[in-house]
Order: C-alpha cells, then structure tokens, then sequence
C-alpha cells in the first residue's frame, strides 16, 4: 500500500478588476483541477488553494473606470468569478480574497517579522508623480513605451505584448493614466528586497534542486520556460525591488513613518495562498502550518508565464527569509491561450467569458473543459477558435468517444442483457496491456 502524502496546490490569485475568461482557464486553472482530480483519486490528502488578489493599481483604475469604489469593484468582480469556477467545476477548498481582515493581518505580521530580520533596506528615491492628480504613479498608473519590444501601452510594471517584468524608469516616453500628461520625478521613500543577496541559494535550488544542503526537488521536472526565465534573471543579476507603494488601496504598510504606503501587491498576494489556507483551515478543523510549515508537504504553485519570476524568486526569498515555510517544488506554469489568432484582452473585451458560456452554453462545461485540454499553451502559445471547437466537439466528443460508449452500451445489452460481464480469468494480452500501465508513473 502506498503512502498517502499531503500537497498544497495553488492556482494564481486573480484579479479582481473583471471577469473570468477562457485564457485564464487554460493557463492556471483548468491544468490545477486536473491535477488536483488526480491527487486526489490516488488518496492523497490536498489542499487546493485559489481566491481574489484584489489590490494593486489595476483595481483602483478599474474602479474610477466604473466610477465606484475600489472594495465596490472587489465585491462585483470577485461574486462573478467564485459562480463562474464553481458552475464550470473546479472545486477549490477555498476561494478566498486578499481583502479579508485575516489576510492583511496576515501580510502585516510577515512585513514584520521580515523589517525586524533587516531583509529589507528602506531607501529615498526620485519617482514618477502626476502634478495634476497629486499622486505618485506606481505601476499600471504609468505606461510608456517597452525598452525591450518597443510596444506602445506597456505598463510600469509589465509589457503584456512580449511579457516582460519592468519598472517605471524603464519606460519610454511615460505618461500618466490618470492625466495623460508627462509625469515629473519626486522623491519618495520605499522598503526594498535586496533580491541579489539571495542569488547564490536561489541558483542552487533552481538549477539543482538543492536547499541547504538537501535535495529538495528534481529541476528536470520543471518546464523548461520557467527554468530559463529564472536563469536568465540571475544571469542577468538581481535587482533590489520596493515592495512597498505610495496608494491608499491595499494592505497599509504597519510601521512607523509609512502613511499613505501600502505594500506591493507581489507582495501582499502571494501570502494570500497563507491567509487562504488559514481560513480553510479555520472553517474545516484543518491545522494550516501541516500546509506550509511541514517538510513532507509538496507545494505546487499553477500560473501563467508572465507570474514565473514573483513565484519563483520573489515569494521565495520572502519564504525563505521569514524561516519556517517550505518552498514549491514545482511552479507549472503555462504559456498564453490566444482567441482567433489575437492575444486576448480585458481591456479591448476580445474575451470569452467565463460566466457567458455558462449562460449561452447551459449543461456544455465539459464539452470547453474538453476543447481547452486539446489546445492547452503548456509549453507554448496556442489559439482557441470558435470552429476547432465545434469540430472537436462534433468529430471528437461526438463522433469518437460518443459513438464507442455507444457501442459499448447497445452490445452489453444485446450480448448480456445489459449487465456488465464479470471478468474471471486474464488472457495474455490482458496480462500484458497491465503490464504496460505499471510502468507509468503514478
């Protein structure tokens, strides 16, 4: 009899500043439940972990968009997509959300216990701010052009044409979102991860598997996007990142001279797979420390690929220089699911909507489980298509798989009245095909 083992499966946060589309599914979702399905088939004991990241400068620009209040966006946008997941099947122990009371004092006690272990260096520097607005500019509330692809529109944070993580000083030529004018440059203080201190380690245990000394995963298991993006941030060396931001929304900074500071939502989020699994553990009788605490748990963290370096760099350090928690052992993550040969967009609504299908398409969850597994974007990008799926549907689902079950069943009935026939003895060939199904993996 084989070990039941423990694993805490994490599906990326998702932003809670519009609904769910198909894109999302495939790339962290649809791949996590699978897996999950599976774990938990052979007896092992999961704790399948997701909710709402509802901070961050896309929530507040999305809000003044709508002309409500930031938790007025949180609330619509987090009600829409926890229906959405649960009509469509997937069946997280929790779907939690970063606003609650349990996860700021939950990122709070971290910040602290990280200030107190000196991990972060508190600087003075010059940046962006909108005259105009009175307001500092962080991330998505500056866009320029991209440094590396030259796109327009790429945001402070990330360009979403090729992917890449920035800052807003990288920017070319940036302009406010809030004022459409030329921001100026004004000194502000932030607290920085000093992210090359940590390099050495995270080498060893990127590229080796090895933590302190010990083996602690095959890196050969690990997707050979998210091994080279790694590689190519510390080959390149790692930069001190604030993670801390000068907004009103979000998890407020909790030290001394910090008003107005909340932290950066990489920061704040990716303790929200913590503070969801506490409450879990809460609700259910759970202990939440055997989910992150104990060394004979597997932490798998499900993404897309622009979110390789927060959760296998910048979570880690935060992790690892806390103490006490295990790191993942393996970080899928997914390449983009484009729809009819263009990237798909909130911002433009060139989408499918999760909770649309769901009301157009009533009863139908398998049959787009079924077309997203065919052209899942593992290991690149692929192109979902209104006509691949009705052919998979109709030449596939339909055709195949509904034509074999049906001859299964109209020759039971006609050869053994409709009762499966119990199976006594094994032929060579039965002997044979176990044989083969022994040697995959479990």
């Amino acid at each position: 009899m084989k070990m039941k083992k423990r694993f805490t499966v994490t599906s990326a946060l998702l932003y809670a500043n519009g609904p769910l589309h198909i894109g999302h599914i495939a790339g962290a979702y649809l791949p996590a439940d699978i897996y999950v399905r599976y774990l938990k088939g052979k007896g092992h004991d999961v704790a399948f972990i997701c909710g709402s990241d509802e901070h961050g400068a896309a929530i507040t620009l999305q809000a003044k968009k709508e002309g409500i209040s930031p938790q007025g966006i949180v609330d619509k946008y987090h009600t829409i997509n926890k229906k959405a997941f649960s009509d469509f099947g997937i069946d997280f122990s929790i779907y939690h959300r970063t606003s609650d009371k349990l996860h700021h004092e939950t990122s709070q006690d971290f910040f602290r216990t990280l200030e107190k272990k000196d991990v972060f260096t508190k600087k003075t520097s010059e940046q962006f701010y909108d005259e105009e607005n009175k307001q500092f500019l962080a991330d998505r509330y500056i866009t320029g052009e991209c440094p590396k692809c030259n796109a327009a529109g790429a945001y402070g944070d990330q360009c979403e044409k090729c992917g890449c993580t920035l800052s807003p000083n990288e920017l070319i030529n940036p302009t406010s979102t809030l004022s459409g004018t030329a921001p100026i440059k004004k000194e502000t203080s932030h607290w920085y991860l000093p992210m090359q201190n940590h390099e050495k380690w995270l080498k060893d245990w990127i590229e080796s598997g090895y933590l302190e000394g010990e083996n602690h995963h095959d890196p050969k298991t690990w997707k050979s996007q998210v091994l080279g993006q790694c590689k190519s941030w510390i080959e390149g060396g790692l930069k001190a990142r604030a993670m801390t931001r000068d907004l009103d929304w979000g998890v407020k900074v909790p030290v001394k001279d910090a008003d107005g500071k909340v932290l950066y939502v990489w920061l704040d989020a990716p303790i929200g797979y913590i503070s969801a699994t506490k409450q879990w553990a809460n609700d259910s009788g759970e202990n939440w420390e055997d989910y992150w605490e104990n060394k004979d748990t597997e932490l798998i963290h499900f993404i897309g690929k622009d979110n390789i370096v927060f959760h296998c760099i910048i979570f880690p350090i935060i992790l690892k220089s806390h103490g006490g928690y295990i790191l993942p052992s393996n970080v899928p993550a997914n390449s983009f699911l484009n729809l009819e040969g263009e990237k798909l967009s909130t911002s433009r609504n060139w989408a499918i909507w999760l909770h649309e299908y769901l009301e157009d398409f009533k009863g139908q969850e398998d049959a787009l489980r079924y077309a997203l597994c065919a052209t899942a974007p593992e290991s690149k990008d692929t192109d979902f298509t209104w006509s691949d799926f009705q052919a998979r549907n109709n030449n596939e689902l339909v055709a195949i798989f509904g034509n074999f079950i049906n001859r299964v069943v109209v020759l039971t009935n006609k050869y053994w009245e409709g009762i499966v026939p119990k199976c006594n003895t094994l032929d060579a060939y039965d002997k044979q095909v176990l044989d083969k199904l022994k040697a995959f993996p479990d």
